[in-house]
């Protein structure tokens, strides 16, 4: 099992690759069940998003959708490494791809708040 606990914890973006859609007043709220890990999201350029991943050590393997403030609708798949910061705040690390946008894909990093 994961040292990592999710549940009722809040993140927010640190840095996006250009092509990504999240920006800094996009809120992520997570929920854990054993190594099932879920989040909505929403705000900034995202009406509403959901995560689905499954936790494993410190990897969260994801699966994405949200519909942005355009009403785009977009969906992609995403490895997460899990590591702590000095004050012992969870910071997530994303390697990630949209599905069926031409395989656009980039990195992104989140930080608990």
């Amino acid at each position: 099992m994961s040292e990592f606990n999710f549940n009722n914890k809040t993140f927010s973006l640190l840095e996006n690759s250009e092509n990504g859609k999240v920006n800094s007043e996009t809120i992520f709220k997570y929920k854990q069940e054993g190594n099932l890990v879920t989040a909505d999201y929403y705000g900034g350029t995202i009406k509403y998003g959901k995560i689905i991943a499954n936790l494993s050590n410190n990897t969260l393997n994801m699966l994405y959708q949200c519909i942005t403030t355009e009403n785009e609708l977009k969906a992609g798949k995403a490895m997460a490494k899990i590591s702590l910061t000095k004050n012992k705040k969870m910071k997530l690390k994303l390697n990630w791809e949209w599905l069926g946008d031409k395989n656009n894909s980039g990195i992104s990093e989140y930080i608990e708040n």
